[in-house]
């Protein structure tokens, strides 16, 4: 359980908001105010965001009382009891980030086809209006702070190629005034950005981002890096990315960002979409992605190389061992890999609401059918992986990685294999070591990918 102070718009103490985990994705919400305990009508997929205009502010993230998953919603904070009322309601290419509350606004940073932008939101006139604040165009954005006895925020923008600045934001005026900027890192002046859009095994259309060299010839012969996620929510828009400009971008290679089900590009449904047994949707949409990137002659079997961590590490090894004609390099770092022990190791435990219950006879049916470590098999021309984890991972345990390079050399598969000691599951715990992570990755997709 844990605990916000409900606030007045000067400041005052009015109660405390408490959130209840009943599991990783679900929570009760209660109003404690005058020595009472009021359970608040919320569905179980909700989140506090703060308080204004006589409001508590929520998000939700399940259809409830006529509202879609993913929208933002007010109960009357002195009668939680009445009707809710709607504040913003994402179209089905949007998705809130991430919501603030100033002392007397209601700001939004949200996704707009997996493309960053900030709403602010008055309750005037008797309802909920809004205005799109102006800042740079196909950017990330962050609410890094928001001021309780202003309006004034502060907003980071970051796109792939405009390295990260600072905002200043006056939410009322919806003035915005850039007030610092980190220097560029590495030379843009020679790539472009383009979105695409593959369509996936069951019709769904994937959108990705190809960040290339102005004129890249269209005969697939394109060196190219492609990330993916797909899990927990967690959305992959533009990001100023140092290593990959500097050790790839410049040296003519290009880099894929695929926005597949699972992440939270367009909001809750398209991460429940692929929760438990409909994981290999998935898996589906990575591949469509490749496959589409080959059709455009962006890049090519030969040239192509996959990188994830992490839940990125499910992904990476699964599509090594179910598509292996794809891809001629597999960087998989922090992986989670066995997924019939998974639930055994580290804080596996509490991801079962995400893959599934390996304990739960039918749930193992579904996860045997993808866990990358009891589908490799003797004989298939796997490409020669890269598989890096970390001693100190108290997140996702290292032996997912070491057994996964295990039962590769008892297949007699070639493969690399570094174990970093220090730096736990971000492995950033010193940057010059972070810089050599970076650079044995670059260097081994330089080895598999370019000439």
């Amino acid at each position: 359980a844990s605990a916000s102070v409900l606030r007045s718009e000067d400041g005052r103490s009015l109660g405390l908001v408490i959130d209840r985990a009943v599991e990783f994705f679900r929570s009760e919400f209660s109003l404690w105010r005058d020595g009472k305990l009021i359970r608040l009508p919320l569905p179980l997929q909700a989140t506090y965001q703060g308080s204004a205009q006589g409001r508590m502010i929520f998000t939700i993230k399940e259809d409830w009382k006529g509202f879609r998953a993913g929208s933002v919603i007010a109960l009357h904070r002195d009668d939680p009891g009445r009707a809710p009322e709607l504040v913003f309601a994402p179209g089905p290419r949007q998705a809130v980030q991430d919501v603030r509350v100033t002392a007397g606004l209601v700001t939004i940073n949200l996704l707009d086809e997996v493309k960053g932008a900030v709403e602010v939101f008055d309750m005037a006139r008797g309802r909920w209006t809004s205005e799109r604040l102006a800042l740079p165009k196909d950017a990330t954005f962050e609410i890094v702070a928001a001021s309780e006895t202003d309006d004034v925020l502060m907003v980071s923008a970051e796109g792939f190629l405009e390295p990260p600045s600072l905002w200043r934001v006056d939410a009322a005026t919806g003035e915005t005034t850039r007030i610092a900027a980190l220097p560029p890192r590495f030379s843009a002046d020679g790539a472009s950005i383009a979105q695409y859009w593959a369509t996936s095994s069951d019709g769904t259309r994937i959108p990705y981002f190809v960040v290339s060299p102005k004129g890249a010839r269209r005969d697939g012969s394109t060196p190219t890096l492609m990330y993916g996620y797909g899990g927990f929510e967690i959305a992959k828009p533009p990001i100023y990315l140092p290593e990959m400009g500097r050790l790839w971008l410049e040296r003519g290679g290009a880099y894929v960002i695929a926005n597949i089900r699972g992440g939270g590009e367009f909001g809750p449904p398209w991460h429940q979409s692929v929760l438990r047994e409909k994981r290999q949707l998935a898996f589906d949409d990575f591949a469509a992605v490749a496959r589409d990137l080959t059709a455009r002659g962006l890049t090519s079997p030969r040239r192509l190389g996959i990188y994830g961590r992490s839940n990125g590490g499910v992904l990476t090894t699964v599509s090594m061992t179910q598509h292996p004609e794809l891809w001629n390099a597999v960087v998989v770092e922090s992986p989670l890999v066995d997924m019939l022990r998974y639930h055994k190791l580290s804080a596996g435990a509490s991801w079962v609401g995400e893959y599934g219950d390996p304990d739960n006879p039918t749930d193992a049916a579904f996860i045997a059918r993808y866990s990358a470590y009891q589908n490799l098999k003797p004989g298939v021309a796997y490409p020669e992986a890269y598989i890096t984890t970390n001693t100190r991972d108290d997140r996702v345990h290292p032996g997912h990685a070491r057994k996964f390079a295990a039962r590769l050399e008892a297949l007699g598969v070639p493969y690399l294999y570094y174990e970093q000691t220090l730096g736990g599951h971000s492995n950033d715990s010193d940057p010059e070591l972070n810089a050599r992570r970076w650079a044995r990755h670059y260097v081994y997709l330089a080895q598999r990918l370019m000439d």
